[in-house]
């Protein structure tokens, strides 16, 4: 009877998990296998055909290369930037629960408000940098439209809104940590950066796991803010793959392909999971 009843407080979970995770997952993947069904032609089974396709596809390669770019130039900074204003906004000084604020505020507007906010502060003619850039006797900059700068430009921004969610897990982890150890490192008189070197920032090692776990995941499934910004563009040079799946399921309605391609993002996510949890994790637990 208890095991019974264990199942049914389980069962909500289960059935939630089941129809909006486990069944999309293996639903996708059978669908990779099968051609896209037209109006004049049937879904038939091609096999690995869809996955060859990838190869010879150069928008998935410069999508799947921008997409490691993005994630690879975006999380070393979120973690750094994260870290530095956590260990700000803990010490004791007036105003402190204000900047807190001000920090963690990006963290809660949609990313659909930011990237609008965000493609003002861009704008070629009336944008907030190209304004500031006049000001001081230089030529405004058209960051959204060069193939150089549109990559950086959405990986500045992404690193604005993110910092501050990431701040609230370190500033909880600061707050945690021993006071003893601080103490006794003061009356050895080490300097506050061997302080930090050698107690604060081993202690976070589990803390700034958890972040790069986190923040890797969002840098493969932001899609959004290339919608409102990019779209893709300039010569796919702002085309990330989440965003490709997006355009190909919806703007082409080659969900075959689209099938494909979200396969190819979940091996990603999964190899770079295990790879993390595997060669990482174990690096930075104490016994």
């Amino acid at each position: 009877m208890k095991r019974v009843y264990i199942w049914l407080m389980l069962l909500p979970s289960i059935v939630l998990l089941v129809t909006f995770v486990h069944y999309p997952a293996i639903a996708t993947i059978i669908d990779s296998f099968f051609s896209n069904k037209t109006v004049f032609r049937p879904r038939t089974f091609v096999g690995f055909d869809n996955y060859a396709q990838l190869l010879n596809d150069k928008v998935f390669l410069i999508t799947l290369k921008n997409s490691f770019i993005y994630s690879f130039g975006t999380v070393p900074f979120v973690i750094a930037i994260s870290l530095a204003m956590a260990l700000f906004v803990n010490k004791k000084f007036a105003g402190k629960g204000m900047i807190r604020l001000i920090y963690f505020t990006p963290t809660i507007l949609p990313m659909v408000a930011v990237a609008n906010i965000w493609l003002f502060f861009y704008s070629p003619e009336i944008g907030l940098f190209n304004k500031i850039l006049q000001f001081f006797g230089f030529r405004g900059y058209n960051w959204l439209g060069d193939v150089d700068t549109v990559l950086p430009s959405i990986m500045v921004m992404t690193i604005w809104k993110e910092a501050g969610f990431f701040m609230i897990f370190y500033l909880a982890a600061l707050q945690s940590l021993p006071k003893e150890l601080y103490e006794a490192a003061k009356v050895e008189g080490a300097s506050n950066w061997l302080i930090f070197r050698r107690i604060t920032f081993p202690l976070l090692m589990p803390t700034t796991f958890f972040v790069m776990v986190n923040a890797v995941l969002n840098s493969f499934k932001l899609v959004d803010h290339v919608l409102i910004l990019t779209k893709g563009g300039p010569d796919n040079a702002s085309n990330l793959l989440l965003y490709y799946i997006y355009e190909t399921a919806f703007a082409f309605f080659d969900n075959a392909y689209a099938s494909t391609l979200t396969v190819v993002l979940l091996i990603i996510l999964v190899f770079l999971s295990l790879f993390q949890f595997r060669f990482i994790e174990k690096k930075i637990h104490y016994a």
